[in-house]
């Protein structure tokens, strides 16, 4: 990196300390600068590109230099750099680095590979083979430092448990895909270690909106406020700005952002009370509206502040944080289309904002547009990688969009960092679960109900199959029932606690949840199952009768409609239970035979002679019968 960087931050003070750190080998303290710049400016490349140069690893090095050349396609120095750490491959139209002027801190950065060597070294280094030998080998080296150091015991296989339970696996009939799959975005990346911890995430509230130069007897109060403020110690940030108060005692902005703080701390009548000692200065200041506003809602969710909106858009229409809020409060009171209309209007002041695009997407869930949500999900992802809600957000239309293995590589990833997230804990146990990775399923799920034991109830039903798939036949059964509770309506639950209550051999309960089943089938596969798992329960209820038509009516139904395993158990049932009619055995004929002739006479057995016949019908017992009839 050279002076081309400095020229357009000849006024940033704080980058200049920061560059002038790097210089005297202060790694750490230029590393807190411009973790701080990227706090206000997050889309800087060259922030990024010197960010490079004070983190300390080659992992954290290659994830901030592709950071600047993601923001900065044609940006060369970011290419050189990753071509150096190996993960660019050379390209000999990008011009080497000026090497005329090095700099201490720069030979401290370099690589094994990078140092000065020996005379006989260097015109070796030149030949082009052995250039290529050498990035080849960093390529190899830097793979496997990934691969064993940071991806493997990380890695869950996608692989389904084996498993003793009975019959075809539920998920047989998993939830059909909502819409056909679309372009992949680029691959997460897990990065380095947590420069997300350091960096701001996209629902975090900043103070840019009033970014009023400060008086010179406050600026160093006000610097020691903004370092509270990026370590979100709202305690410290209040401590300070209140102490700036008396210098500026005319400053509106003062007081909206100690409002602010005490928003982000949960106290709302505090925070409506700077507001409101803002608005007393300066009662044209339409920020202060918004705050207000905001404020309310964390109160009162319900309450109605649309006036208090109104107010603020009236006093600064350009202000995009306000048609923000205002589409977030429409979506709360299911109006997303005047929430798209709000989104429009800011993303004209704003273009291309992470924070617009994903309230877009929560927009297009109420609409349920789950398309466009997802498209709009992947474009806040694309602008700001490092805004941990996007994550869960694509999780979650990934899985709506049966895109089970990328739900996994975004709810992994945010799970990671935000290790208390209930609902991410359950989305990931869902997504595994649809890949029939059980273990990994419960593991997750388990997780989510022990940080949420009351509010996760939609989930029961994966743990409770998982559970079943496990052959944990007496959880399933409570985790099925729990489920049964929320939605007694549900095709897999009911088919779920039929299975489980056959394996358990209560086969009249099991009965009573295959007829809902039945009853709730929407799909050829969903009838299909029903039919093989009615046939199974009513042979152990011994109604055979019922058990062969089913067996036959599922044998009927087209052979995609199944699994092989299921039309082979159907023959193979089908040819122990085939029915007298239809193959009959001599040792039963004479029960259902309708002929008068005695069973034990010997006469059919032989040629019938008719002679012998008529014998019976001359018999005088048919005259003697009258007789009783005329007693006196």
């Amino acid at each position: 990196m050279t002076e081309e960087f400095e020229q357009d931050h000849t006024d940033n003070t704080m980058f200049l300390d920061a560059v002038a750190a790097l210089r005297k080998g202060d790694k750490p303290r230029a590393k807190e600068l411009l973790t701080l710049l990227l706090k206000t400016d997050q889309n800087n490349p060259t922030y990024w590109i010197w960010l490079s140069a004070a983190v300390d690893n080659a992992k954290e090095r290659v994830y901030c230099l592709q950071t600047a050349l993601k923001l900065d396609p044609e940006n060369n120095t970011a290419k050189r750099g990753l071509i150096l750490l190996g993960a660019l491959a050379p390209d000999e139209t990008i011009t080497p680095f000026i090497t005329n002027r090095p700099r201490a801190w720069e030979e401290k950065l370099l690589l094994a590979h990078e140092k000065p060597k020996e005379k006989g070294a260097k015109a070796l280094a030149k030949n082009p083979a052995v250039r290529l030998a050498g990035i080849a080998a960093l390529v190899a080296g830097l793979a496997a430092v990934v691969v064993f150091g940071f991806v493997l015991p990380r890695q869950t296989r996608y692989v389904a448990a084996n498993t003793n339970t009975p019959g075809p696996s539920p998920t047989f009939t998993a939830t059909p895909t909502v819409f056909g799959a679309t372009s992949e975005p680029t691959k997460f990346s897990a990065g380095p270690e947590p420069l997300w911890k350091s960096l701001p995430q996209t629902y975090t509230p900043t103070a840019v909106y009033v970014n009023t130069p400060r008086a010179a007897q406050s600026s160093d109060q006000y610097r020691v406020a903004q370092a509270a403020y990026a370590k979100s110690d709202w305690d410290a940030y209040i401590s300070s700005m209140k102490m700036i108060i008396p210098l500026e005692p005319n400053a509106a902005d003062i007081h909206y952002l100690i409002g602010d703080a005490y928003r982000f701390k949960g106290e709302g009548k505090n925070a409506i009370k700077a507001y409101n000692d803002a608005l007393k200065i300066d009662p044209n200041f339409g920020a202060a509206y918004l705050g207000l506003a905001r404020a309310r809602l964390l109160d009162d969710p319900k309450a109605d502040v649309e006036a208090l909106f109104d107010e603020a858009l009236k006093l600064d229409p350009n202000f995009s944080e306000i048609y923000m809020e205002r589409a977030r409060y429409y979506i709360f009171h299911n109006d997303p289309k005047s929430a798209i209309v709000d989104l429009d209007r800011a993303n004209e002041i704003t273009p291309n904002s992470p924070e617009v695009y994903m309230m877009y997407a929560k927009a297009y869930i109420a609409l349920d547009d789950k398309k466009n949500a997802l498209k709009a999900a992947e474009k806040a992802y694309s602008l700001d990688i490092t805004a941990m809600p996007v994550y869960q957000m694509l999780g979650e239309l990934y899985i709506e969009n049966g895109q089970y293995k990328r739900a996994i590589e975004a709810l992994d990833l945010y799970a990671a960092y935000e290790t208390k997230d209930d609902q991410a804990f359950a989305l990931l146990g869902r997504a595994y679960f649809e890949m029939k990775d059980y273990k990994a399923a419960l593991e997750n799920l388990d997780k989510a109900m022990t940080l949420n034991r009351t509010g996760l109830r939609r989930f029961y039903v994966y743990r409770g199959l998982a559970n079943l798939e496990l052959n944990n036949i007496d959880q399933a059964v409570a985790d099925l029932e729990k489920a049964a509770e929320t939605d007694n309506k549900s095709f897999d639950i009911n088919l779920g606690l039929a299975r489980a209550y056959f394996i358990q051999e209560k086969f009249g309960s099991a009965f009573l949840k295959i007829e809902p089943a039945r009853a709730f089938a929407e799909t050829d596969k969903q009838m299909a199952l029903v039919l093989y798992w009615r046939a199974l329960i009513q042979e152990k209820r011994e109604m055979p009768k019922d058990a062969v038509k089913d067996w036959q009516a599922l044998l009927a139904m087209d052979a995609n409609a199944m699994t092989a395993e299921m039309r082979a158990d159907a023959e193979k049932h089908l040819k122990t239970m085939i029915t007298p009619t239809i193959t009959p055995t001599p040792t039963k004929t004479p029960i259902p035979s309708k002929t008068p002739i005695p069973s034990k006479t010997p006469a059919p057995t032989k040629t019938p002679i008719p002679s012998k016949t008529p014998a019976p019908t001359k018999t005088p017992i048919p005259s003697k019968t009258p007789a009783p009839t005329k007693t006196p």
